[in-house]
């Protein structure tokens, strides 16, 4: 990793460390969701129960199938799709903090079966997983913040079988013009829906409000550093989300010809489930 990745690993690694420690961080993201929080998969994301139904749907996988979650954090989106697709799952994410949260959460939501899930720390401009290697990828709030978008996007293009689906949050101002038409082309696939998300913005200001009401107890129960560096997101995009559009892309690499197996067909169950050192 160069230093800035490191740098930006770090700062994963002590959100994820704080947030175990407390459930203030879930309460707040509860009272801003309101009865759309999905509680089990506690993700720190705008992941809802609105947003986990066009996952489901968006998907269309079979059961067996491989899904990639890219930028897992603690794991809990992919997990829950696992389960509730009868999938495999491998997800990774820049923080070996939240990698190995993610590895303790496998029995929760799969049982004991090993070969059902598999975490692992990667970036998602170099994920190092083979050609070819999903069925389908959820990428949920991650992407907007790669280093480089369009070869965020590209890798995840590459890993993905042919007739495979990524399914990705995205963000833009009101009235801008998206600038991911080039960057599918480039990655080697086609728009298949857009899916707006109407509630999203108004649901990250009511939390980012909440965060600022809370300050102190954040400070108390995160530590300074953590506590701090969510403040300062909150301080920062808060004027905006009356202005942001966010949306559910859904991508789609073109299917080969009927007949032809695919590298994800061919390809072995995850390896076990590993643990992180902490």
């Amino acid at each position: 990793m160069t230093p800035a990745t490191m740098a930006r690993s770090a700062h994963y690694d002590s959100f994820h460390a704080a947030r175990a420690r407390t459930g203030l961080v879930a309460r707040l993201y509860a009272e801003a969701m309101g009865e759309d929080y999905p509680a089990e998969v506690g993700a720190s994301s705008s992941c809802d129960w609105p947003l986990l139904g066009l996952l489901t749907a968006r998907l269309r996988m079979e059961p067996g199938q491989l899904l990639v979650d890219a930028g897992c954090g603690a794991g809990g989106i992919g997990l829950w799709l696992a389960r509730a697709l009868a999938v495999r799952v491998h997800g990774f994410d820049l923080s070996p903090v939240a990698v190995g949260q993610a590895t303790a959460r496998h029995a929760r939501f799969l049982g004991s079966g090993i070969d059902r899930a598999g975490f692992r720390v990667a970036e998602l401009e170099r994920t190092g997983l083979p050609d070819g290697y999903a069925h389908g990828i959820v990428c949920v709030d991650a992407l907007g913040r790669a280093t480089d978008r369009g070869a965020a996007l590209a890798e995840l293009g590459r890993t993905l079988a042919p007739g495979g689906r990524l399914v990705v949050t995205r963000a833009l101002r009101r009235g801008a013009d998206p600038a991911w038409h080039q960057q599918l082309t480039a990655a080697g696939m086609e728009q298949e829906h857009l899916d707006e998300r109407p509630a999203e913005p108004a649901m990250w200001g009511r939390l980012y409000r909440l965060w600022i009401a809370h300050a102190d107890q954040l400070r108390r129960e995160l530590g300074e550093a953590p506590a701090e560096r969510m403040l300062a997101e909150a301080q920062q995009v808060l004027p905006t989300p009356v202005g942001r559009r966010a949306v559910l892309l859904t991508l789609r690499r073109a299917p080969d010809p009927p007949h032809r197996a695919t590298v994800a067909d061919r390809m072995p169950p995850p390896a076990p489930t590993e643990t992180t050192p902490q």
